[in-house]
């Protein structure tokens, strides 16, 4: 048997370090067993994927030292790689669970769903909806179905007893199946869910090894459940450990940045990161810190993982980057300086602004240093403004800051919209409104325009630095995001229909 191991990024936003982690233990393991690694793109949610982040997975991963053996940009013979291009293959095998009876069409409005939930939560224990919840009279379906009214397909799943299935790292686990609902597999736009497409692709794909998070341990009775509808066998099980923050929560990027592409534009070297991740959960033989890819894949044993959920700490990992960057030899340090900074594709961008404002070339650094600097020295003093007090200030970077993560194209134009359409609904001049931006991005409110600095250092950096702002300014309690959080919602529903109104 040939080992093959898949990763599956969708491609909705900034590449993150969780991906790269499972990728890098998916590529280990397959290339410890001389097997193949494979990289699936999951985007059968259409409204969120896009072409630009696909190619940013591809260009993230392989930054890092990950290279796969077959997908969507190298192809193999187990195509198409994107689920988009699959529309038919989940059709068809939806069709062979209706037949076999297996699955059902229903024809439950999202009323009638939130009023069973309900009442299975008034009743006590499990809340799972089963097939005797959600089953409708034969003249009821009939009525819908020549209605032309919306279905989804839904998967049956034991109403009693209990699911058995193994794990590489944790032995054989017990879930009761009062637990499971009927998961849904095919929506109602006709798109399948990822469980279905999961299941499907795996199989024809010749996967032999799942190796993902251990967020997907509560998925894993309905998946044994459709390899056995099918009549197919399942590949074997490893659920890695989740990534925590320092404070034992799941990594997120509130608390700890999470794109793969800040760690790069904030100068860690590839090898560095990836050895980091490496050690996440796992470690060497000999249990040194600092190794190279191809040392942990000559030395790689997955049953070495421990299940204590590992720590990201970026100051554990600028560390171990320092020691990468002290072995570098003075040449090869200034070769990686200047292919990290100093390069054209880095510098030209910002060119533009800052030749109109330069007298001798001595004057670059001091007002293009903020483009390739970390993160500002900034203090609340920083913020000090004629008309916007503090409390206000950070609101309105906290708010900027979510308008910020709903950009999908990371362009001036859309930023500008975004920002300016706030600072209109909560009536503060532009000028004044983006005072604080300035500060947070440049570091100083005498720097060329804000906008454009954002779009050329980027979405994840500039995110970064808005929330480093906040946090410098205090943060917001508990109490008050709360209460932010119902606020911003109004405001953001307005911003949207502005926005649409623009594109009409």
């Amino acid at each position: 048997m040939t080992v093959r191991t898949r990763i599956a990024p969708s491609p909705t936003g900034d590449p993150h370090v969780g991906t790269a982690y499972i990728a890098l233990f998916n590529l280990a393991f397959a290339r410890q067993h001389g097997g193949q690694f494979l990289l699936r793109i999951e985007d059968t949610d259409q409204s969120r994927s896009t072409l630009e982040s696909e190619q940013t997975i591809y260009d993230s991963l392989r930054w890092l030292g990950l290279d796969w053996d077959e997908g969507p940009d190298v192809g193999g013979d187990k195509g198409p790689y994107r689920q988009s291009e699959r529309s038919a293959i989940y059709a068809e095998h939806t069709q062979m669970l209706l037949e076999s009876g297996h699955a059902f069409k229903c024809y439950r409005t999202a009323e009638e769903l939130d009023a069973l939930r309900a009442q299975k939560q008034e009743a006590g224990g499990f809340s799972a909806l089963k097939f005797s919840d959600l089953e409708l009279p034969a003249d009821v379906i009939a009525e819908r179905e020549a209605a032309g009214a919306p279905y989804v397909v839904r998967m049956h799943v034991p109403e009693e007893g209990v699911c058995t299935f193994n794990d590489m790292l944790r032995g054989d686990i017990e879930m009761d199946w009062g637990m499971i609902d009927c998961q849904i597999l095919m929506k109602s736009d006709g798109m399948p869910t990822y469980h279905l497409a999961n299941v499907v692709d795996d199989h024809l794909m010749e996967i032999t090894h799942v190796i993902r998070g251990e967020e997907w341990l509560s998925s894993a009775p309905k998946h044994q459940l459709l390899y056995k509808y099918f009549g197919w066998d399942m590949p074997v099980l490893c659920h890695m450990p989740l990534l925590r923050n320092p404070d034992k929560s799941k990594l997120s990027k509130r608390k700890n940045p999470t794109s793969i592409l800040y760690y790069k534009r904030m100068g860690f070297m590839p090898a560095a990161l990836l050895n980091y991740l490496g050690r996440m959960g796992w470690s060497m033989p000999d249990e040194r810190e600092q190794f190279s890819r191809d040392e942990m894949f000559a030395n790689f044993d997955i049953s070495r993982v421990s299940l204590g959920g590992p720590i990201f700490d970026q100051e554990k990992l600028s560390w171990l980057n320092s020691q990468w960057i002290r072995d570098l030899s003075e040449e090869e340090f200034v070769a990686e300086f200047v292919k990290w900074g100093l390069n054209k594709e880095t510098l030209m961008p910002a060119i533009t602004h800052i030749q109109p404002r330069v007298e001798r070339f001595s004057d670059v650094v001091p007002l293009a240093g903020f483009l390739l600097s970390g993160m500002p020295a900034l203090t609340e003093e920083s913020f000090v403004h004629k008309s916007i007090e503090k409390e206000q200030m950070t609101e309105l970077l906290q708010m900027g800051l979510w308008q910020l993560e709903a950009i999908r194209n990371w362009q001036k134009p859309e930023i500008q919209q975004r920002l300016f359409a706030l600072a209109k609904i909560e009536g503060v001049k532009p000028k004044d409104f983006l005072f604080g931006f300035f500060v947070a991005i440049a570091g100083t409110a005498n720097s060329f325009s804000v906008l454009d600095s954002m779009q050329i250092i980027g979405p994840d950096m500039s995110r970064s630095r808005v929330r480093h702002a906040v946090d410098v300014l205090g943060g917001i309690s508990k109490k008050g995001m709360k209460k932010l959080d119902k606020k911003y919602r109004d405001v953001s529903a307005q911003i949207e229909a502005q926005l649409a109104e623009t594109q009409e």
